[in-house]
């Protein structure tokens, strides 16, 4: 497996990482016990890459995943999460929950990107994980936010990387073109793309990647399965949270025949596929138990051969390049 390094990060990153927002009740509850199980579930599988942010389930995720790396050497993980968003106290609400994620609607997001948002953000943060640091900090969705988090958030995040409060600094976007600005017009360390390096949406090899790997960056992929139909494509299966056009389902059904055809599910070659990049540093995947990671874990770990990835650019089902 390929060992790389987030920025200025000294933990090796290989391959799978965690994502955090399912343990902060994603649509559905997870209990505190199921949550700390696929943490664990995690940490046997040699997964050191765990990724949160305040946002999900209203700083619930961060405080899950501090309580479960507290007791484990700080210095064997990376620990990544955002700003952009500051949780403002909400008065008692009752039985009200939260838009999206099944927490009480104790607290409402408010956008910020100034300077001072980010290091407040930032501060609150290591409050609700409990952790003596940030290995990596996220500008989270600045998509309509541009002129502020590159004019104060930036520059924020790049103070406190100087004064060794994070390790390293980034933005995580559903995007490729402001990403690429990023790595074009600041000194970030990686950029977290999410759902623009698919089996199903190559946008990121346009410029983005070609940007990272000119400048020695490194790129966090996530949304590996376009939010449902690369896991399981079927009809009724969502696309980047809609339901999926029928030219993308059959397009998807029949990657999985092929991939079948080799011995594996589509979503084993959804995993993979973002790795034959060399500037894709892991593949971050939102589980919310311990057999979801499991189950991906052992995706990961086998071998996908070449022929498969021939199969698919034969069948015009990838780019015809051979380029990955």
């Amino acid at each position: 497996m390929r060992h790389t390094t987030l920025g200025s990060s000294a933990v090796p990153v290989t391959g799978l990482s965690f994502g955090a927002a399912g343990i902060g009740n994603l649509y559905t509850p997870v209990t505190t016990e199921q949550a700390a199980a696929a943490i664990d579930a995690a940490w046997d599988a040699s997964i050191r890459y765990f990724d949160t942010a305040p946002h999900y389930g209203l700083g619930l995720s961060e405080r899950r995943l501090g309580e479960a790396l507290r007791a484990r050497d700080r210095d064997s993980y990376t620990l990544s999460t955002k700003v952009g968003r500051l949780l403002e106290p909400l008065p008692d609400t009752g039985e009200a929950l939260d838009d999206g994620f099944a927490v009480p609607a104790t607290h409402r997001r408010v956008w910020d990107f100034s300077a001072d948002g980010i290091r407040r953000s930032i501060g609150e943060s290591l409050e609700r994980l409990g952790l003596d640091r940030i290995d990596v900090a996220y500008l989270h969705d600045p998509d309509d936010h541009e002129n502020e988090a590159f004019e104060q958030a930036y520059p924020a995040l790049e103070r406190l990387r100087a004064e060794g409060v994070v390790g390293a600094i980034g933005a995580g976007m559903n995007q490729t073109k402001m990403l690429t600005r990023f790595l074009r017009d600041t000194d970030v360390d990686t950029v977290l793309c999410a759902g623009r390096f698919t089996l199903l949406d190559q946008s990121a090899l346009t410029e983005l990647l070609p940007e990272a790997s000119a400048r020695g960056k490194s790129v966090v992929v996530g949304g590996v399965f376009n939010s449902g139909l690369l896991a399981d494509p079927r009809p009724g299966a969502t696309y980047d949270y809609a339901a999926a056009p029928a030219s993308l389902l059959d397009r998807a059904l029949r990657m999985d025949a092929v991939t079948r055809r080799h011995g594996l599910p589509v979503r084993a070659a959804a995993l993979h596929y973002p790795l034959r990049h060399p500037a894709v540093a892991s593949v971050l995947v939102g589980t919310r138990s311990a057999d979801e990671v499991r189950d991906t874990a052992e995706l990961m770990a086998r071998p996908v051969p070449d022929d498969l990835w021939s199969e698919l650019r034969a069948e015009g089902l990838l780019p015809g390049d051979g380029a990955l």
